[in-house]
């Protein structure tokens, strides 16, 4: 039942593009029955001419184009998302089922753990994604909407909840992060000439900038920045020899499949935990949805309640 920001970022990556070509073509069939504006086809002569948004040397790609080719590859998927929410938004407001601010905002918070600040997590989805604040509030309202309408027939008691605690303690217990700086040579005999230059009184980030091979880290002193103890990205060895380190320490050198790490341990911190209330609601809901039929099953009882039909054959 952990959040961390790699799963969050698989998911989202998973989701941005459906988003993305579903605003595409919202706008396209909004633009349709508006007056015409200046991003329409012009007239010309008393011919159409086709608005261009690309071009390949002669070559035009026009806007309608580009949207007869979303609607062809990804129309079917994209409808059926709208139609989903829709209907998932008529079910709420028949049953009188909402999703407050606080719910939100509690969402919010579990899908920005493993994130340093509120500020990375939003700034982080806009420049890997491109999903402003207020898309991934709208998303996070969809989906809580969806599971309340799913498991509001569905009880779980205090004891449900501690029981599963009590059976799954790594899931909640308190986690280090440790903030490593690293210098990778290819032999221990150059490992070694490092550590005598740090006796010496030389700089750490200098001779990571002269001397590490890695790419990634050189150029800042071969910080990694603040890394979980788990973390997949790092190489076991050198985050099995920092947590052996104090703060301020050296390790020695350290075999890696291709070469020596000399590593440093800048500082080490707790993990902040949520607070006992959060994650208890946390573990309702999930277990909430343990219980209830598959999500998918369920819209598509909401869509035979409203009588969804869709009636253009391509995107049935």
């Amino acid at each position: 039942m952990q959040n961390v920001k790699r799963l969050w970022g698989v998911i989202i990556v998973m989701a941005v593009c459906n988003l993305v070509l579903a605003s595409l073509l919202i706008t396209h069939i909004m633009n349709q029955s508006e007056p015409s504006h200046p991003a329409d086809p012009e007239q010309q002569g008393g011919q159409t001419i086709e608005q261009v948004v690309a071009k390949i040397g002669s070559r035009a790609i026009t806007r309608q184009e580009l949207q007869t080719a979303l609607e062809r590859h990804y129309g079917a998927e994209l409808l059926g998302q709208l139609l989903d929410r829709e209907v998932i938004r008529l079910e709420g407001n028949e049953t009188g089922t909402s999703i407050g601010d606080a719910e939100i905002a509690r969402e919010l918070k579990r899908m920005q753990q493993g994130y340093e600040s509120e500020e990375q997590f939003y700034a982080s989805m806009r420049s890997q994604l491109g999903l402003s604040q207020q898309e991934i509030k709208d998303d996070v309202t969809n989906k809580l909407l969806l599971e309340k309408l799913a498991t509001s027939h569905i009880q779980i008691t205090d004891a449900q909840v501690d029981s599963y605690i009590q059976a799954h303690p790594d899931e909640f217990k308190q986690e280090s992060e440790y903030n490593i700086q690293q210098i990778i040579v290819s032999t221990k005999e150059q490992a070694n000439k490092v550590i005598a230059a740090l006796a010496k009184g030389e700089s750490f980030e200098i001779l990571a900038r002269d001397r590490s091979l890695d790419d990634a880290t050189n150029n800042s002193g071969g910080d990694l920045g603040w890394i979980e103890g788990d973390d997949p990205f790092v190489s076991a060895p050198v985050l099995e020899a920092a947590k052996l380190l104090k703060a301020g320490e050296v390790s020695k050198p350290v075999p890696l499949a291709q070469g020596f790490a000399i590593v440093k341990l800048k500082n080490k911190r707790d993990k902040a935990n949520p607070d006992r209330t959060f994650i208890r609601e946390n573990v309702r809901r999930e277990l909430a949805l343990q219980e209830a039929p598959p999500l998918k099953d369920y819209v598509s009882q909401l869509r035979t309640k409203w009588k969804v039909t869709i009636i253009d054959p391509q995107f049935k």
